[in-house]
C-alpha cells in the first residue's frame, strides 16, 4: 500500500510539473523574445535570442513613459483594494451576524455579479461611468473595481465570518465597543489571512486587466496603464513585436514579484473561509 500511495504521488507530481511548464512556456517565449531585435523574433519566435538586445527596455521605458503609467497602475491598484476590502469586509461581517431571509436574499445579490460576464453589460458601464464622470479617469477606474470585485471578496469574506464565535461580539459589546468601532478593532484582525489572500487575487486582477482600462482610459495617454501600453506596439499594419514583448514583462513584473512574496498566504486564507464556512 505505502508503494502504491508513493507511486501515485510521483505520477501526480510529475503531471503537476509538466502541467506547470505548460502554462509558463508562453511566459517563457515572452520574456525571450524581449531581448530579441525584429529580425530574430520575425525569423524564429521560439529559438533563443543569438544576441541580448537590452536597449528594448530602455527604448520601451522611455516612449511609454514607464515611470508615470506605473503611477497609474498603483492608483488604479490602491483606489480599487482599499475599496473592495472596506465594502466587502463589512458587508460580510453584516449578512453573516444577521440571521433572516433577508439577509440570505441580500447576501445572494450580492454574490449573483459573478455569474454575469463583464462582455454583456461593458457597455452599459461605459455609458454609466461617462455620466457619472468616472471616465478617463485613473480614479474612477479604480472606483469601478469595487463594484467588479466586491461579489468574489463578500464570498470570501462571508465564509471566513462565520466561523468566528458570536460570543467575540458580545463580549466586545460589553466592554464598550460597537458597530465600526467593534468592526476594525475586535473583528477585522481576525480577517488578516483571508484579508490577504484577497489582496493578492485582487492585485494580479486589476494591476494585469486589459479590457476595463481599454474601456474606460485608452482615451487620454495621461491615463493609460502598462498593459494597454504595450498594445500600442501592435499596429493595423506593422507591430513591432520586440517592444510589445518588452512592455508586457514590464507591465506584469510587479505583479509577479507581490505573488512571489505573498503566495502562500492564497492558499491558507482560501482554505480557511472555506472550512469556517
Amino acid at each position: 500500500m505505502k508503494t502504491q500511495s508513493k507511486t501515485s504521488r510521483i505520477i501526480i507530481e510529475v503531471v503537476m510539473v509538466i502541467l506547470s511548464l505548460l502554462f509558463l512556456y508562453p511566459l517563457f517565449l515572452t520574456i525571450i523574445n524581449s531581448f530579441k531585435s525584429f529580425g530574430e523574433v520575425m525569423t524564429d519566435v521560439i529559438a533563443l535570442p543569438k544576441q541580448l538586445v537590452f536597449s528594448n527596455y530602455s527604448y520601451v521605458w522611455q516612449f511609454i513613459n514607464y515611470p508615470k503609467l506605473f503611477m497609474n497602475n498603483m492608483v488604479i491598484t490602491t483606489v480599487g483594494l482599499l475599496g473592495i476590502v472596506f465594502v466587502s469586509s463589512i458587508a460580510a461581517y453584516k449578512l453573516a451576524r444577521t440571521k433572516s431571509k433577508l439577509s440570505g436574499i441580500l447576501y445572494f445579490l450580492c454574490i449573483m455579479p459573478m455569474l454575469i460576464p463583464f462582455q454583456s453589460i461593458m457597455l452599459t458601464v461605459l455609458q454609466i461611468a461617462k455620466s457619472l464622470g468616472l471616465s478617463e479617469s485613473t480614479w474612477g477606474l479604480g472606483i469601478l473595481y469595487w463594484g467588479f470585485g466586491a461579489p468574489l471578496a463578500v464570498f470570501i469574506y462571508h465564509g471566513f465570518v462565520k466561523g468566528i464565535p458570536l460570543e467575540i461580539d458580545e463580549s466586545a459589546t460589553i466592554d464598550g465597543a460597537s458597530g465600526f468601532r467593534l468592526f476594525f478593532s475586535v473583528i477585522f484582525p481576525l480577517l488578516k489571512s483571508v484579508t490577504t489572500t484577497i489582496v493578492i487575487i485582487d492585485v494580479m486582477w486589476i494591476w494585469n486587466d486589459f479590457l476595463l482600462p481599454l474601456l474606460m482610459v485608452n482615451g487620454s495617454p495621461d491615463t493609460k496603464t502598462l498593459t494597454l501600453a504595450a498594445y500600442t506596439f501592435v499596429g493595423q499594419y506593422t507591430s513591432d513585436w520586440q517592444y510589445a514583448m518588452t512592455a508586457m514583462v514590464m507591465a506584469v513584473l510587479p505583479s509577479i514579484v507581490v505573488f512571489i512574496f505573498l503566495q502562500k498566504y492564497i492558499v491558507k486564507g482560501v482554505v480557511a473561509g472555506a472550512v469556517k464556512g
